[in-house]
């Protein structure tokens, strides 16, 4: 169980019409509601542009909650919601209404005694990060004195190293690197949570956790899904941007680390930041046969004929960008030396999961090989989404008089029989930023270490031509992603 809130403050949503907002961030605050997780003075305020009253508001709002919340709706407790969310409308653009702005949450923390505290959410395009920032200090909404003012930013954070390093710049001249939130959803999945205790807390786990026993780490996060609306982001990003960089690295890093010397968020961090660090730059020979990129074509998935990408609307018709990408890595410190790191994600995969897989070695081949067949390597099986699980998969001999091997599992699924307990990745997100509990966000060093890694590879790709289409939708990818592995006597586990 989470946490309470303890405190009230005002929660500011720039892109309050949004899509984020509608499936995610408002479902998010009801379900904490439901819980009993939220300061019951707090309140709401989304910000756009559409020409909305407070009320139409509320009633899209309701719409979405009943569509994408976890609980069934209690209309007590949204009656008692709704009246704590505000809608203001403005032109993020023209930097006079944040003037406006200004005035209108000041009178509202006056009214609901919010004490002047102040979460302000960015669910905008990435271009309106500098303003928003820039005009929230300029109007003074941001003084942290006498209360505290703090930033949740959507990735995505920068589109290479230098960008994001003057983004960082121009956010932490105005908020303290203590007040500033960047997320990345899949750090709030409750998996990864668990994670770091099923490891360090387990004896049987933390003592094989390294190179000694384990062949290789995979990590898969497969999208059945084309771009859909997201084309002009997409178009810009790619698998490598979109993916990679913030949601990859970050899962890898947390698999890998070394023990924090406790769990408080800045242990945690520096050691993910170790390990991103860690992580062997490639020459270009090794950028060339260490890395497959993708890109969808038209064909039949599920028995309905879908568009390749350069097909989708919003896409140029002769566009480079990838929608997979596989990669082999390894880490230059003693714990992960010599071992490899499959990772890779792509759209129009045959399934939406992400997992990792951990293969240990094999058995000398003596013994059980010799008398009996179909002797299998261990596998961990971390399940992300949408199972959220862990399984160990082992050798056994098969009932009856033969000599045969057959593997068995011992499975956990931590959302199976108790589903609506898991909570979303925005609520615990919303929730610890609330608290001001930094864990589950991603600092400026990690998010500096991974663009540092990834422009490596983009500097690469510049110069290097392809061939795409590459991929039939409802595949796993290119072949070369299973040539990449085949070489080293490896394959991927699509579970």
């Amino acid at each position: 169980m989470m946490e309470s809130v303890r405190v009230p403050c005002i929660f500011t949503i720039f892109g309050g019409t949004g899509d984020l907002t509608h499936r995610k961030l408002i479902p998010a605050i009801y379900n904490l509601t439901v819980e009993g997780l939220l300061h019951p003075g707090m309140m709401i305020v989304g910000v756009g542009r559409r020409p909305l009253s407070t009320e139409e508001y509320r009633e899209n709002l309701l719409a979405s909650v009943m569509k994408h919340s976890r609980f069934p709706l209690r209309t007590d407790i949204w009656d008692r919601l709704k009246e704590r969310i505000h809608y203001f409308r403005m032109n993020l653009s023209e930097s006079e209404d944040f003037s406006s702005l200004k005035n209108w949450l000041d009178e509202l923390d006056r009214t609901a005694g919010t004490q002047g505290n102040r979460l302000f959410y960015l669910s905008v395009a990435p271009t309106l990060f500098e303003p928003i920032v820039l005009n929230l200090h300029r109007f003074g909404m941001v003084t942290n004195q006498g209360a505290w003012q703090r930033v949740m930013i959507e990735k995505p954070f920068g589109r290479d190293l230098k960008s994001a390093a003057y983004l960082n710049q121009v956010i932490e001249s105005v908020f303290p690197p203590e007040n500033i939130f960047r997320i990345d959803h899949y750090l709030g999945k409750e998996m990864l949570r668990n994670l770091m205790v099923i490891r360090f807390g387990n004896a049987l786990f933390e003592s094989i956790w390294n190179s000694r026993y384990i062949e290789n780490i995979q990590i898969t996060a497969g999208e059945t899904v084309g771009v859909e609306t997201r084309a002009g982001y997409y178009e810009h990003s790619g698998a490598l941007r979109d993916m990679l960089q913030s949601h990859l690295l970050q899962l890898l890093a947390l698999v890998a680390m070394e023990p924090p010397i406790s769990l408080d968020a800045k242990s945690i961090r520096d050691e993910k930041v170790k390990f991103l660090r860690s992580l062997l730059k490639m020459d270009d020979e090794l950028l060339r046969s260490h890395i497959v990129r993708g890109q969808y074509g038209p064909g039949i998935m599920n028995g309905q004929t879908v568009r390749g990408y350069r097909q989708e609307k919003g896409i140029h018709p002769a566009s480079n960008t990838e929608t997979f990408i596989a990669m082999r890595i390894l880490a230059g410190n003693f714990r992960w030396g010599g071992m490899p790191f499959y990772l890779r994600t792509g759209k129009r995969m045959p399934k939406k999961s992400t997992y990792v897989v951990m293969e240990f070695k094999s058995m000398p081949e003596i013994l059980y090989f010799k008398e009996y067949k179909g002797m299998q390597p261990n596998l961990l099986e971390i399940h992300i989404q949408p199972k959220e699980g862990i399984s160990l998969q082992f050798n056994a001999k098969k009932p009856g008089s033969g000599n045969e091997i057959t593997t068995v599992t011992m499975d956990y699924c931590q959302n199976c029989d108790y589903e609506s307990n898991s909570p979303e990745s925005y609520e615990r997100l919303i929730a610890d930023a609330l608290r001001n509990d930094q864990t589950l966000f991603a600092s400026w060093e990690e998010i500096e270490a991974s663009w540092s890694f990834v422009d490596n590879i983009t500097r690469y790709w510049d110069k290097e031509a392809v061939d795409f289409p590459n991929y039939a939708p409802g595949t796993w990818g290119p072949p070369a992603s299973d040539e990449l592995l085949a070489r080293y006597g490896h394959h991927w586990w699509n579970l």
